[in-house]
């Protein structure tokens, strides 16, 4: 084989083998690709998130709504919130769980309006006031959120019957300058979730 064609067959070998060697460094190995914890450090990270959470000191109205979720490693945080500095206390509240290696933020902050202020007083008095929904509102966790915005409103949280959730978005109905009212109330026995 003459000198230049070695050189040539030597030259495009090299370069096969850095092609080959970038491709390994940017390919993630497969136990990273689908990482996920055991049932048990789930449990226990999504209840050290959840308590976190509940005690922020500007969380637990029931003008914000925050929800996460545990994706492998990473938790995604969603919702909407009144006061920006909430998404940020989230956040930040949560990312040093040991265990989790990222904190995705989706939550979403309101734009201030005296018009959604307005709706969401009349919201609250409306489902707060009325005797048979009272009692969700007792403690300093609201078991119905209320979130306003643009006019539309949201009602996210947990009851103990559908009978309450209906009750619960009759009642926000009924409120004037409500553009539109989606009832998105879970309904579970034990009266908890987030």
């Amino acid at each position: 084989m003459k000198p230049l064609a070695r050189s040539s067959l030597l030259l495009s070998i090299l370069l096969c083998l850095a092609a080959v060697a970038g491709a390994i460094q940017q390919a993630k190995p497969l136990s990273d690709q689908n990482k996920t914890y055991s049932p048990r450090a789930q449990e226990r990270i999504v209840r050290e998130v959840r308590h976190e959470l509940l005690m922020l000191p500007n969380y637990g109205g029931a003008f914000d709504h925050i929800a996460f979720q545990l994706q492998g490693y990473d938790v995604i945080l969603t919702g909407h919130v009144v006061q920006a500095t909430l998404k940020h206390d989230a956040e930040h509240a949560i990312k040093h769980i040991e265990g989790v290696e990222s904190v995705i933020n989706h939550i979403e902050i309101l734009p201030p309006s005296p018009q959604d202020d307005r709706l969401r007083r009349a919201v609250f008095h409306a489902i707060y006031g009325y005797g048979p929904l009272q009692h969700y509102g007792v403690g300093s966790n609201r078991a119905i959120l209320i979130i306003v915005n643009r006019g539309h409103v949201t009602l996210e949280g947990v009851v103990i019957s559908k009978e309450d959730k209906n009750l619960a978005g009759i009642r926000a109905n009924g409120v004037r300058g409500a553009f539109s009212v989606t009832n998105n109330l879970r309904v579970e026995r034990n009266g908890h979730g987030m």
